[in-house]
């Protein structure tokens, strides 16, 4: 199942990679008036040294990564994103982590338009409760219901901060976050298996087992959703479990 994932843009000619964009020239300050409060002095021709406005390099960086999407992708695309403006018709639902070195469109070479995609924290989906956890719940339901979807994937990945969260969670005792403790459990079965099975392993290489688990109890939940077990039961849609390992550069793929 895992070569079905990957789809790639079609070849271009060699472009400067955006992720490193060429450095913005420093804002120039404004000439100084010295000479104007004190004309007996000789005027002072160079300006000083001012430091951008917080925030400027960032929006910078942002909105010259848009040119270079927009000229050397989007502009050159017209048979891809001409047909995106009206309508969209993706094969796959992508539930990805939100950690910044995993981006499921890049990895697996999805274009625009394949993948509907929702990041959270270890890519969990809690089981169906409709008064819980209602932005995953509708995310679902427009993608399987609304958009038809095809695949629902999940991924997990090495190294996720989600995890090894999770891993060290004691029994007692106070939250030390507002919110990611209680979102992590989501995954306490898998927590409890791997500690079971593989209680002698250390702690890091447990943890690599557990960003499986935690995949595999996500595609459990995902059956516990009305509208994901009846098109499953017509064979209109198929969950794939996914680890993508950024530490050695390999990607698994599974059937629950």
């Amino acid at each position: 199942m895992g070569g079905c994932c990957c789809c790639c843009f079609p070849s271009k000619p060699p472009r400067e990679n955006p992720m490193h964009p060429a450095a913005e020239p420093l804002i120039q300050g404004i000439t100084s008036t010295d000479h104007l409060l004190h004309p007996s002095s000789e005027p002072n021709h160079t300006p000083p040294h001012h430091q951008p406005p917080p925030g400027k390099d960032a929006v910078v960086r942002l909105k010259t990564g848009f040119e270079r999407f927009k000229t050397n992708i989007f502009d050159k695309n017209p048979k891809l994103f001409e047909p995106l403006k009206k309508d969209q018709s993706p094969k796959y639902m992508v539930f990805a982590c939100a950690d910044s070195r995993v981006c499921p469109t890049l990895t697996l070479g999805l274009k625009p338009g394949e993948a509907f995609t929702v990041r959270n924290v270890a890519a969990m989906i809690p089981a169906y409760q409709k008064t819980r956890h209602c932005s995953i719940g509708s995310a679902i339901e427009f993608a399987v219901v609304v958009l038809k979807v095809e695949y629902i994937v999940v991924i997990g990945h090495s190294r996720c901060a989600g995890i090894r969260e999770l891993l060290s969670l004691k029994d007692e005792g106070p939250n030390a976050y507002h919110f990611i403790e209680d979102w992590v459990k989501i995954g306490m079965n898998a927590k409890k298996k791997v500690q079971t099975e593989n209680r002698l392993l250390p702690f890091d290489d447990q943890c690599t087992v557990l960003e499986k688990e935690a995949v595999n109890v996500s595609l459990g939940n995902l059956n516990s959703y009305p509208f994901v077990k009846d098109r499953m039961s017509k064979g209109t849609l198929h969950l794939i479990g996914a680890r993508y390992d950024f530490v050695h550069g390999s990607f698994e793929t599974w059937e629950p």
